[in-house]
């Protein structure tokens, strides 16, 4: 496994280099530089020569054009992207193939930060009440895409973007989405499936919560401690996240999460 994996390597560093800035794709997409690489595609900053506007381009990377699975994660996305219809997400735009092998779509830029590189980069922390502000706009994309019946399951700091007092959600590579479901399980199956996506979705917001609140923690002692002792933090925020993170009961929806994070930004300001 190990020589084999060694080969992928090998042959994606000479296989896989990103396409060179000036290049116009499509007839319309001209590369301006590479933003973003992930282990099946490459994400480019371009210029939407129709409209003049910046526009995200992603390929799927070259070495995994033959290999039917990265193929088939890569459409599925593209079906997710479709559906999408928020304010705080991007914009499907279109997907394309110039030769007939390389594969690429295009979505609409974001004029935002990525909040991974804010807190690493920029040093940037955020107080509890702060933390807890985030989740709730966050709920609220979340929600929206539920209603949608679709199940992010990679809801990461790198995937926030941080815009003044804006965020927003992106990469829905891992997403799932009801349908699918609905043509692989049995009733009882898909009920059960859901749940575990909902829960999934559920169980990563309170690890970016708890991420979030990290970030103002300076460490005491050399030997690490359970959250639960190194920070102090509400009786509100302690609940929510034991919640989420399914350490007592879980959620049953958003909505009650909400009210838990009310109620937690209430019992911090109380606190302060």
């Amino acid at each position: 496994m190990d020589i084999l994996r060694v080969i992928r390597k090998t042959r994606q560093f000479f296989v896989d280099w990103p396409i060179r800035e000036g290049t116009v794709l499509h007839g319309r997409y001209q590369v301006s530089d590479v933003i973003g690489t992930g282990s099946y595609g490459i994400v480019y900053l371009c210029t939407d020569l129709q409209v003049s506007k910046k526009t995200v381009v992603k390929q799927l990377r070259p070495s995994k054009r033959h290999r039917n699975k990265e193929v088939s994660m890569f459409q599925h996305e593209i079906s997710i992207m479709r559906k999408l219809d928020h304010p705080k997400m991007p914009v499907f735009i279109e997907d394309f193939s110039d030769d007939g092998q390389h594969l690429f779509f295009a979505m609409t830029f974001i004029e935002a930060e990525n909040m991974e590189e804010q807190i690493f980069a920029e040093q940037r922390s955020f107080s509890e009440e702060e933390s807890l502000q985030i989740l709730y706009r966050l709920l609220q994309i979340v929600d929206d895409l539920h209603g949608k019946g679709i199940y992010h399951q990679d809801l990461r700091i790198p995937n926030i973007l941080i815009s003044r007092d804006d965020f927003y959600l992106i990469d829905f590579g891992l997403a799932v989405c009801e349908d699918e479901i609905l043509q692989t399980a049995n009733r009882s199956g898909k009920h059960k499936k859901i749940e575990q996506l909902r829960l999934q979705d559920y169980h990563d917001m309170g690890e970016i919560l708890l991420f979030l609140l990290y970030t103002t923690y300076t460490p005491k002692n050399k030997k690490a401690l359970p959250w639960t002792e190194e920070l102090t933090l509400s009786n509100g925020t302690v609940h929510l996240l034991k919640r989420l993170l399914g350490i007592k009961e879980s959620y049953e929806d958003i909505g009650e999460i909400t009210a838990d994070v009310r109620h937690a930004i209430s019992s911090t300001r109380r606190k302060g």
